[in-house]
């Protein structure tokens, strides 16, 4: 992936509470950071993820994002994050109003825009996201706020065209990356897409 020209690792971390799966925890982000100085973006898709912020820092995560619905002081967590050291990010469910976030995009650096329900791998990209990331954007734009708008779910080289002409600039790909064969070459496939979009 880094050969071809990704910027950031994304690590999906999940606690079989929040969604049904479990994934990495902090030794993973850890292993990864021994491989390399880019930044790890972790999105934990977990419940209380306050107890999360200490180790992931220490491990090493540049990113750390999670769901307002999975705590009771978003703000709280975003400052907590933030003395930490990591860009503080939250993401929204495809069902997920914006207005979870409208209060907070002053604390923002990232605002991660959910384009599948989030927990499966290899789904596909809901249409009506399009038009939320765009809602996004002119959300941030209205507010000043510089933070990354970044998708995540479904992206492919058939979708993220789409989601950066309504406004993205930073793209999750998993399935489309891993499932290729060639990884390097699927990222700056997924790269061109945007270019040609613009």
């Amino acid at each position: 992936m880094l050969d071809g020209g990704a910027d950031w690792l994304h690590v999906d971390v999940m606690d079989g509470r929040f969604v049904p799966n479990l994934t990495f925890g902090a030794n993973m982000i850890a292993a990864l950071r021994k491989l390399t100085d880019k930044p790890i973006d972790v999105h934990l898709m977990v419940v209380e993820p306050e107890d999360y912020i200490e180790p992931f820092a220490a491990a090493g995560a540049s990113v750390f994002t999670f769901h307002p619905e999975a705590t009771v002081h978003v703000q709280r967590q975003l400052d907590a994050i933030k003395k930490r050291g990591m860009l503080a990010g939250l993401a929204l469910n495809p069902g997920t109003p914006l207005t979870h976030a409208e209060e907070v995009l002053g604390d923002l650096d990232l605002l991660l825009i959910m384009t599948v329900n989030p927990g499966f791998p290899a789904q596909s990209y809901l249409p009506a996201s399009t038009d939320k990331i765009g809602r996004a954007r002119a959300l941030l734009t209205a507010h000043g706020a510089r933070a990354f708008l970044e998708v995540d779910g479904g992206i492919t080289a058939q979708t993220i065209a789409a989601a950066h002409q309504a406004g993205a600039d930073t793209f999750v790909a998993g399935h489309a990356i891993f499932a290729s064969g060639d990884p390097a070459r699927a990222v700056g496939e997924l790269r061109r897409r945007c270019m040609v979009a613009v």
